[in-house]
């Protein structure tokens, strides 16, 4: 029997989570909260991809230029006022609520998966 909340091995490995590098990142005026553009290098097999990040808090635009993330590369691309996001940056909460990101502990190749 599993336990509630437990999910299986093959659940976690449908979230395709990858290592990108950030390659741009630009102030997101439109967005209902503060939040960055960003344009997140996957590497070869899966390119560039767009992302609204609210990240602002932590974070100034050029400081995040050349930087590793981890994204969630197969969720649909969402709509996000005129943007059209199409991965999901992750990161965690602080004490505060603002966003810390989730980032490999050294040097990675893009497109790297995490396993």
């Amino acid at each position: 029997m599993i336990a509630e909340g437990v999910i299986g091995w093959d659940d976690f490995m449908a979230v395709d989570l990858r290592v990108g590098r950030v390659v741009s990142a630009v102030p997101f005026p439109q967005a209902r909260r503060p939040a960055y553009i960003l344009q997140v290098d996957f590497g070869p097999e899966i390119g560039l991809r767009k992302s609204s990040a609210q990240i602002t808090a932590h974070y100034a635009p050029e400081a995040l230029i050349d930087r590793l993330v981890v994204g969630v590369v197969n969720f649909p691309a969402k709509q996000i006022g005129p943007v059209m996001s199409e991965c999901l940056i992750t990161g965690f909460h602080d004490a505060d609520g603002h966003v810390r990101l989730c980032v490999p502990d050294g040097d990675v190749a893009p497109g790297t998966r995490l396993l």
